[in-house]
């Protein structure tokens, strides 16, 4: 900054004056104000007596402050509750240069971006000063270009895609000498009139294109290159009836513009072929007779055309990253929920102890697991594993969650309770989402209530006994209408343990070798951790098998939901 703002050595701060710099507003509905940054401290936040007041909630009472120094300008937090950013990086305090993004750490609210007058623009300009593009038609044009392009790129940086687009038309209006420029996008199969301007820098309404967008569409189906078309009335074959000549232009020119590819040369994305990579078109006319294009007029409009798709990509990809990062908000919003669903805290002393855990793959998790004491001497236990990942999959857990909460735990009625949940998934997922399900029963004197709908055999641990697998009863919920459910009973005796797990357990895996084979985890190993811990406590147990699987994976990615609950029957 000393460079742009020279000091002279022994001359006060006070008699400095700071350059002309101003905030421009964009609020969050999309509206931008402008606002000149004149007195310092310039302070900003929600309350009145800022000189820029922000209404909005999260942002705090007086949030933030500009200051200017001897070095420059300094952005100032006054320790808000969410912070203040500079270009995407949360500052306390730092220099504030031109072009700066200063945000509030939130998405959809307001973002300010510091500007000073004269900074880069002008000196830009003044290579458009007359003489400066030389008497050469092609190398006055090349100059031209060039710092026509050097001013939309500076203008990206500082304002937004209308203004950058409104540039890109008034350069080609005057590289090409066109009356009019419109620049048109795709919106599905339609062309849709984003900018519109005259030769003299006047805005013009859509309405003034008056050449339909379909023949232009058409026109971009049959041809990829740049597009010329000279009418003449003395030409033969000259039809006054067609379209373009009875609106009495003479010269048409469109400039398709070509979705760019990541990392492709220029040169392939204007020769692409492909109708559905073509973004829009830039279209110039006139009513006179335009002069003949040369080879470096259609090279300047190529770059012209390239420095637009640009634009117009940037914008896509951000406005697909800022999408992305909603979802993303949203969806951890939805975790947090999915885990305050799950049982807060499990009992370890009594009669009945458990411990359980449910780690999604993703943001969400299409298992799950309950317990649920329905009287002093009964705790009903759940595991479930929706089929596939993501979001659906999770809300139909939590549709199953509220089922079994609502429902009786008298151990005669859960057949029937299987079954009307059964026909319900069938009916309403169509077949296309199933659910396994261990649901069991236990009572104060031992006794165990359970049924398999299709899960991951139970390990029922029998202290001194060995283990006892309690395998499917049945199909999973939701795979066909008529399927009956098989309640089992069973006795247990002090010191007992049931071990329940979804399959993102014993199908967690390596990645596959050169052969394409998996390694998977597998339900041998689950026993033998089993076997080695039959003693210790339910938490223990977990502890032990979640560190296991851990090792076996070496920090390698978990590709599936991990669900445990360890129930221990002491008597």
């Amino acid at each position: 900054m000393d460079d742009l703002f020279p000091i002279t050595p022994g001359t006060p701060v006070s008699t400095v004056q700071p350059p002309v710099s101003s905030l421009e507003v964009v609020h969050p509905s999309g509206k931008r104000t402008r606002t000149n940054v004149s007195e310092f401290p310039f302070k900003v936040g929600r309350q009145s007596d800022n000189h820029l007041q922000l209404r909005d909630s999260r942002i705090s009472r007086n949030h933030a402050e500009i200051r200017y120094e001897q070095n420059g300008f300094l952005l100032q937090d006054l320790k808000s509750s969410h912070g203040t950013f500079i270009n995407g990086h949360r500052v306390e305090q730092a220099p504030l240069h031109h072009g700066d993004l200063i945000d509030f750490g939130f998405d959809d609210s307001y973002r300010l971006q510091f500007q000073m007058e004269g900074h880069e623009i002008s000196r830009i300009l003044d290579r458009l000063e007359p003489g400066a593009a030389g008497d050469n038609r092609e190398t006055g044009g090349l100059n031209k270009l060039t710092v026509l392009l050097e001013v939309a790129r500076t203008l990206q940086s500082s304002l937004g895609v209308e203004e950058v687009l409104t540039s890109v038309v008034d350069a080609a209006i005057s590289v090409t000498g066109s009356e009019r420029g419109f620049l048109l996008l795709a919106e599905g199969e339609r062309l849709e009139v984003k900018v519109a301007r005259t030769g003299d820098g006047r805005n013009l309404s859509s309405e003034e294109l008056k050449v339909p967008t379909n023949v232009i569409l058409k026109e971009l189906r049959q041809r990829r290159e740049l597009l010329t078309m000279t009418f003449d009335p003395t030409m033969e074959g000259f039809d006054p009836q067609k379209t373009i000549a009875a609106l009495e232009l003479r010269t048409v020119i469109c400039i398709p513009l070509i979705r760019m590819r990541a990392g492709g040369p220029p040169k392939d994305t204007i020769a692409g072929d492909s109708l559905h990579e073509t973004t829009g078109v830039l279209y110039l006319d006139s009513r006179e007779f335009g002069s003949r294009l040369t080879v470096a007029d259609r090279e300047l409009l190529q770059t012209l055309a390239l420095e637009a798709s640009n634009v117009i990509e940037n914008t896509r990809l951000l406005a697909d990253e800022q999408r992305n990062r909603k979802i993303q908000e949203e969806l951890e919003i939805a975790r947090v929920i999915q885990q305050s669903l799950l049982p807060r805290s499990l009992p370890q002393t009594g009669w009945y102890r458990a411990s359980g855990i449910s780690i999604p793959s993703q943001n969400v998790a299409g298992d799950y697991f309950d317990v649920r004491q329905t009287r002093e001497d009964r705790v009903v236990n759940i595991i479930v594993d929706v089929s596939g990942k993501g979001v659906s999959s999770a809300l139909l857990a939590s549709l199953l969650q509220g089922i079994f909460v609502a429902a009786s735990a008298e151990p005669p009625e859960l057949p029937a309770l299987m079954s009307r949940t059964n026909e319900f998934l069938v009916e309403r997922t169509e077949g296309e989402k199933y659910a396994t399900m261990f649901y069991c029963i236990l009572d104060r004197d031992g006794t165990l209530y359970w049924t398999n709908a299709g899960h991951c055999s139970g390990i029922l641990v029998r202290t001194g006994k060995g283990i006892e697998l309690l395998r499917p009863t049945s199909m999973p919920l939701g795979m066909l209408n008529d399927a009956t459910f098989e309640v089992c009973q069973t006795q247990l005796q002090p010191g007992d343990k049931l071990c329940l797990y979804s399959d993102g357990l014993s199908e967690a895996h390596l990645p596959p070798t050169e052969r394409g084979v998996f390694h998977f985890y597998g339900e041998e190993r689950i026993l033998e951790i089993i076997r080695m811990h039959e003693r210790s406590t339910s938490r223990e147990v977990q502890e032990a098998l979640l560190q296991d699987v851990q090792d076996f994976l070496g920090g390698g990615e978990q590709t599936d939901d991990v669900t445990l609950l360890i129930i221990e029957y002491a008597g």
